[in-house]
């Protein structure tokens, strides 16, 4: 194996569990709004029938030339290159059976240390999913202003050091920009002063940055909405989240959405009139132990169901 396959191995999360909630129609039509390297697209293509189609979508190229290669040994399978918000333009007016939504960073990009994602290898400061388009996270970090560095880390890190390090980052850039990983990572280590158990100090302003870069909660709330929007009645919406953030959206969404209308109390409405679109299939899934001890970073992983009512 080359050192490229090494760097392009990836272990999908719930992998049975997500598949076995998403497909309910073998002929049907499915979205993988994260291809990522295939894990859970070959996985549903082996549930579906010879009628069945699946749409992949992702931002990052090289997952691109991955889900190419799938394209052509499968002709149930295609692939969009853009972001998941962009669903409606993947569809092209198609209505499908079931949309999955695997957040969150994947293994390969972490693992190379040209992305720029990881605080643990030295490499440019990247963190963009499309290496295509779109602001890098240097170019970034050494332009914004202390204000928007300390929201962003706060708001997206929930980092307590967010000031403090926003701050550090000012002073430092005007020793010349900040272009690489490690520099980062050091900055923001001095500048904060405990250490959380088991967890490296850039570690939540590393992931504030990439979500910023990457606009995914943005993103986020924008596809809930379109899936919301394509799905067929019986259709499900499955959803894996990696941090409380992410999670927060998809959680409230679903029960936003299970709810119905928000009418004043005294209006005379049966239950039908609610206007309620989604039921919420069983409680959150967690990873099982085995699965956390063959994978660690499988640990913080929840998905939700839902299932489209009208």
């Amino acid at each position: 194996m080359s050192l490229q396959e090494q760097s392009d191995q990836h272990v999908t999360v719930l992998l049975n569990e997500a598949v076995e909630a998403l497909v309910t129609d073998p002929d049907g039509i499915y979205v993988d709004g994260t291809f990522g390297r295939g894990g859970h697209s070959r996985a549903i293509l082996e549930k579906l029938s010879d009628k069945g189609r699946l749409v992949g979508i992702d931002k990052d190229p090289r997952a691109i030339a991955v889900a190419d290669q799938l394209a052509e040994a499968d002709s149930r399978f295609s692939i969009y290159h853009g972001s998941f918000a962009e669903l409606e333009e993947a569809l092209q007016g198609q209505k499908v059976e079931g949309v999955l939504l695997d957040l969150g960073v994947s293994s390969p990009q972490l693992d190379n240390a040209e992305r720029g994602f990881s605080f643990m290898q030295d490499g440019p400061l990247d963190m963009r999913m499309n290496t295509t388009q779109g602001e890098s996270a240097a170019d970034w970090i050494n332009r914004a202003e202390e204000q928007e560095i300390s929201r962003v880390i706060w708001e997206y890190g929930e980092d307590r050091f967010s000031r403090r390090i926003a701050r550090a980052v000012i002073r430092e850039r005007e020793e010349g920009p900040i272009t690489t990983t490690k520099r980062l990572a050091n900055i923001i280590a001095a500048a904060s002063s405990s250490r959380e158990k088991g967890k490296h100090p850039a570690t939540r302003a590393f992931q504030a940055i990439r979500i910023h870069i990457n606009r995914e909660l943005d993103d986020l709330v924008d596809c809930l909405d379109i899936a919301l929007e394509v799905l067929k009645p019986g259709g499900r919406l499955v959803v894996i989240s990696f941090h409380s953030l992410e999670d927060r959206i998809a959680k409230r969404f679903i029960r936003k959405q299970a709810k119905g209308d928000e009418l004043p109390r005294w209006m005379p409405v049966t239950e039908d009139q609610l206007n309620k679109r989604l039921r919420p299939i069983g409680k959150a899934i967690k990873p099982g132990e085995q699965e956390v001890k063959a994978n660690p970073r499988a640990r913080s992983a929840v998905m939700r169901i839902a299932e489209k009512l009208i």
